[in-house]
């Protein structure tokens, strides 16, 4: 009985995965590019069991790796996943079957490669295959770019990993030709096997949003019982929606990233084991959920963009049955959507301010920073920052070079002389040092990597791999803080105010592509041709038929969206007095005028760093202008006096 069969219970692959397993099993890199819930973990699951050595997984998302697990271990497969929801022993549980041998596949996030001593241990131990799961966020045309992911290239040549497998559901052409050169894929190892899903009804109706919820709770009322999975923008709308379907007989529960991580769990699970039918959810719902009998998808708010409209209705009808995916469209959160965008582009002030910290603050060609206290100086996200940083390494100014934890500290779980009685000769040297550079407060020891460096010669690779294997055999309980990345500066003789212009440049272009990639999404929705077929296409997909006979185009309902209600014009509002607050507060801890863009975000309530310190959120114009386009905000701005 093949492996196929005896561990996963398949009789045989579908052509694409029988396609990438091939390339795989043959020592090639490969891409797999299939719809959601078409069967892409399995195309490095079954190769896994045949390589020498291990299988590690890259993941954007906890949720995503913990479903994955369950299923592996149901099957009797070796698997784990270091993660942040750990505890320091289980961590190091993982990392001794790893070493050992006995693990199969591991799965981790990208930023875990980033940390110095899961590197120390990841380079002594074999890989056969690089997995990279959301491999579309590599690219930065596609919809959900993660700067670190930029980096597996460099990874994979520094721990010698022969061979790498991309999967993803949602890449665009030029997305899926950004992932081919960035790996050394070959064309023909690169799988797509068409998008359209026979099975998916696509409908949208228009709605305006003060009848969204009515029609909402008509419309599941109508199907009693069946699994849905209701997406919005907001956690603060999860909340509201959820409990208004309870009042009216739908029992349903809200979902998002403020809510305790047990209580996520809890809801997941039952939703997963049918005891709750209808989950209120944020997009940190649904990715990696594999229940394959959900019946309906519906976007109480627009999606964010086509490619996670296409994750998200991805979920519905896995197991090849009819199942609606609605969206309830208008125009009122278009703002909302847009300034999640603005929000993410940094101020040209605040790349200056990156620039100028990295040539005032780089010593001996090097130059070390810490990514929350560098957000809070320059007032930039940290998402974007990191984007900044990447495009400081793709333009050869700077270079990373590691990451390490500023500050370690242990608690002795073994007295200090019983600990150093375990070693002798040159060994026990190392201990004693170690011990005598550590500054003891009551309990914790906090290490002096200095003064080892100066008085003992003790290089601190040497000194981290020697407390993790005090703490691997449970003499001590080690703790590390204060995540400080290392970068060589490459090219001190960069122009700090042509190159802040350029890159304040670069994302506004990025920026300017993420308002048109809301705006595609909504002309995909008021569409006059047959929906399924325009996903299709904009997903490369030339096969998907002209007229798929389910949509509601096809139907004959053609979606004419409703304008949002009229707003006031902005000449009313007196944005004098709405920021008079803020510009005296900001004046107060910055002793320096209040930019446009800033009091734009602020009358907008978009969050960035300095709002946190400012303590923003309780002035009285934050947020009052939220429901105006961002733009004529920002012109409005520009065009007042401020006294």
């Amino acid at each position: 009985m093949s492996t196929l069969e005896r561990v996963f219970g398949f009789q045989q692959l579908r052509p694409g995965q029988e396609r990438v397993v091939t390339a795989v099993l043959a020592g090639r890199s490969a891409a797999a590019i299939f719809p959601t819930g078409s069967g892409k973990s399995l195309c490095y699951q079954l190769p896994a069991l045949h390589l020498p050595h291990l299988t590690l997984v890259v993941s954007p998302l906890l949720a995503l790796m913990q479903d994955q697990l369950a299923f592996l271990h149901a099957r009797g497969i070796s698997a784990a996943s270091i993660d942040s929801a750990q505890s320091r022993e289980d961590a190091s549980a993982v990392m001794a079957k790893a070493k050992s041998g006995e693990l199969k596949i591991l799965m981790i996030s990208v930023e875990r490669l980033k940390n110095e001593r899961f590197r120390n241990f990841i380079g002594q131990v074999p890989i056969s295959l690089l997995v990279i799961d959301e491999a579309h966020c590599i690219s930065e045309w596609g919809h959900n770019f993660r700067p670190d992911y930029l980096k597996l290239p460099d990874y994979q040549r520094q721990f010698g990993i022969p061979q790498v497998l991309l999967l993803t559901a949602t890449a665009t052409p030029p997305v899926i030709a950004d992932m081919q050169a960035k790996f050394a894929i070959a064309p023909a190892d690169v799988v797509t096997t068409g998008f359209y899903r026979p099975n998916l009804n696509l409908l949208v109706e228009p709605v305006s949003g003060a009848d969204k919820q009515r029609r909402l709770v008509e419309w599941l009322g109508a199907k009693a019982g069946q699994p849905s999975i209701v997406y919005v923008t907001q956690q603060k709308t999860a909340e509201q929606v959820a409990e208004h379907l309870s009042q009216r007989g739908i029992a349903a529960s809200a979902y998002h990233a403020g809510m305790a991580h047990e209580a996520r769990e809890s809801i997941q699970r039952r939703f997963m084991a049918g005891q709750i039918n209808c989950i209120v959810a944020t997009i940190a719902f649904g990715m990696g959920i594999d229940k394959s009998d959900i019946r309906n998808v519906v976007h109480f708010d627009l999606p964010k963009s086509i490619e996670n409209y296409s994750q998200e209705i991805g979920r519905a009808g896995r197991d090849g049955q009819p199942s609606d995916c609605l969206v309830l469209a208008n125009r009122d959160s278009l703002n909302v959507l847009e300034n999640f965008v603005y929000g993410d582009t940094p101020e040209q002030l605040g790349i200056r301010c990156v620039l100028d910290e990295l040539l005032e603050n780089s010593q001996g060609g090097q130059w070390e920073l810490m990514l929350n206290a560098l957000s809070e100086q320059s007032n930039i996200r940290q998402l974007p920052l990191k984007t900044l940083l990447v495009q400081l390494e793709l333009r050869g100014i700077i270079a990373p070079r590691y990451a390490y934890f500023a500050e370690y500290r242990f608690k002795h779980l073994l007295e200090p002389e019983a600990l150093l009685a375990k070693f002798d000769g040159e060994r026990r040297q190392l201990v004693e040092a170690i011990l005598n550079s550590s500054q003891r407060a009551r309990t914790w020891c906090t290490l002096d990597f200095d003064t080892l460096y100066q008085q003992h010669q003790a290089e601190r690779g040497r000194v981290i791999k020697a407390l993790d294997y005090f703490q691997e055999k449970g003499w001590i309980e080690l703790e590390s803080k204060q995540m400080t990345e290392v970068y060589a500066l490459l090219d001190p003789d960069f122009e700090p105010a042509a190159l802040s212009a350029e890159l304040h440049d670069y994302f506004s272009q990025q920026e300017a592509s993420e308002i048109r990639r809301i705006h595609a999404m909504l002309a995909l929705f008021a569409s006059e041709h047959c929906l399924s077929q325009r996903l299709a296409v904009y997903f490369g997909d030339a096969n998907a038929p002209q007229q798929c006979g389910h949509c509601s185009v096809c139907r004959g309902q053609v979606a004419h969206l409703p304008e949002p209600p009229a707003l006031p014009p902005l000449a009313e509002h007196d944005l004098q007095q709405l920021c008079s607050s803020f510009i005296q507060r900001h004046t107060e801890l910055k002793s320096s005028p209040s930019s446009a863009e800033c009091l734009t975000r602020f009358l907008c309530g978009i969050s960035v760093p300095l709002f946190t310190k400012l303590k923003a959120r309780q002035l009285g114009g934050f947020s009052v202008l939220a429901d105006y386009p961002y733009a004529a905000v920002r012109d409005a701005v520009r065009s007042t006096r401020f006294d």
